[in-house]
């Protein structure tokens, strides 16, 4: 069994927050794939699905992200999952918005919902960097991740989560660089080939 857990904070407050596109993605793969219902277990919210070959439990973490952890930890340990078949679903402020990357193993680069998953699990689990961009200071850096997204951004937000969904299942067989070229080519339409940037769709001349 492998574990995609999104990461975020509960509530309707922060439900639209950059932050939380962990939980976006993870709602979305529960969209389209076969997942029981979402049931309150090991402090976060839990559906068992089939994607594919692959028996998959999602999880999304309730205690708040600074200790994501503790529900992670736990589930992992009641169904014996180990840390390499855990993918972690997470926002990236180096990455600008659209992008993704994969990566297994290796620091939390001050993430704390990552720093608490370091703390109870180690770092041998899997990630995918969900790139929400950087707001130019450090000093910005709580109200960028803790505003909602845009009307524009969130364009390219249900993009990315609907190619990440449609595409997990090349990632939980290992093959992580694929899921990189198909989210990258399904965003391709959405981004200026001159300057990196996301823009909306051109809308159609009446």
């Amino acid at each position: 069994m492998h574990m995609l857990v999104g990461l975020g904070n509960p509530g309707s407050g922060y439900a639209g927050n950059r932050h939380n596109i962990g939980f976006m993605a993870a709602d979305e793969i529960f969209r389209r794939h076969s997942f029981s219902s979402w049931k309150s277990k090991f402090q976060g919210e839990v559906a068992h699905g089939q994607i594919g070959s692959h028996r998959v439990l999602a999880l999304k973490p309730t205690t708040y992200m600074n200790s994501a952890g503790r529900s992670v930890s736990a589930a992992a340990t009641f169904y014996r999952i180990p840390p390499e078949d855990i993918i972690v679903m997470h926002d990236e402020l180096d990455l600008a918005g659209g992008k993704i990357r994969t990566k297994r193993g290796g620091g939390h680069a001050g993430h704390n919902g990552l720093r608490s998953i370091h703390s109870h699990m180690g770092e041998g689990y899997a990630r995918i960097r969900l790139g929400i961009g950087h707001p130019g200071s450090k000093e910005r850096v709580i109200g960028h991740v803790l505003k909602d997204f845009s009307k524009e951004e969130l364009i390219w937000v249900a993009a990315m989560t609907c190619s990440i969904a449609d595409n997990i299942d090349a990632m939980l067989a290992g093959n992580d660089g694929l899921l990189q070229t198909r989210v990258a080519e399904d965003l391709a339409p959405l981004i200026k080939p001159s300057k990196g940037e996301i823009k909306p769709p051109e809308k159609e001349k009446e």
